[in-house]
């Protein structure tokens, strides 16, 4: 085991201002001892508008790429990830303090668990923050719990695909996240809870920033034709890969 935790995230120019908070973020990361993270940051373009924001750190590795929205760049950038685990953080997000070791203890310490995700506040833009209030207890996810729980109320996950922590092997396995205008990480939170056991913290591992820019805000995002279409391939894939016969993924 590297011993090494790998935050991916995706960038475009107009939200690479915000790249300093999420460092910021990192930065409060207390890990257990002997382990460390790496942060790969890929942008979805090859304009020049992000490189003046990226801290000075050996610890980020940086690349571009042709855009496809952040599902591409993010498997693109995975192709560098050197950590047994793999942290998505957007851009414009920031973890609290404690997150990525709440996290991997998560992990380490529940054999059968390869996945987490935690409570999120969103972050609004006068600064002050709002909860979810159908979060569920802390502890286990059961296999296809979130499926059922997605499907009975319009589409809305009772966990946040924007905190996912999970092994790179099984990330690689499923094929990173899915080939999707949006919806991508619900689609890779459906898709791991199909074959594994998740882990819910109730402690809030994210502030989940929202702002005009943010493409969760615009208007095609909620295009009743295309949603309908995400969804329906979403739920497809997650449905076969919870009735292959032997398609369990085991770290016992």
């Amino acid at each position: 085991m590297s011993k090494l935790v790998t935050v991916i995230t995706a960038v475009h120019g107009p939200g690479a201002h915000h790249l300093s908070d999420a460092y910021k973020s990192l930065l409060s990361q207390d890990l257990p001892d002997g382990w460390g993270w790496e942060w790969v940051i890929q942008q979805d373009g090859e304009t020049d508008d992000v490189s003046p924001h990226l801290p000075d750190d050996p610890r980020v590795n940086f690349g571009q790429g042709r855009a496809g929205r952040a599902a591409m760049a993010r498997t693109i950038g995975l192709a560098r990830a050197r950590g047994d685990f793999v942290k998505v953080l957007d851009a414009d997000d920031m973890l609290t303090p404690g997150a990525l070791a709440r996290d991997l203890t998560a992990l380490l310490s529940n054999p059968g668990v390869s996945w987490a995700t935690s409570r999120v506040l969103d972050y609004l833009p006068d600064g002050s923050t709002l909860g979810f209030d159908q979060d569920p207890p802390e502890g286990f996810i059961d296999r296809g719990a979130v499926l059922d729980h997605w499907k009975a109320h319009d589409y809305r996950a009772q966990v946040h695909p924007a905190t996912l922590f999970m092994r790179r092997d099984l990330l690689l396995a499923l094929g990173g996240w899915m080939a999707l205008p949006a919806s991508e990480d619900t689609g890779l939170l459906l898709a791991l809870n199909a074959v594994s056991r998740g882990w819910f913290t109730a402690e809030t591992g994210l502030l989940y920033r929202k702002w005009p820019g943010q493409v969760t805000n615009q208007a095609a995002h909620v295009d009743q034709g295309e949603r309908d279409a995400r969804m329906a391939v979403i739920e497809a894939r997650a449905s076969v890969l919870a009735s292959l016969e032997g398609w369990r993924f085991n770290t016992d």
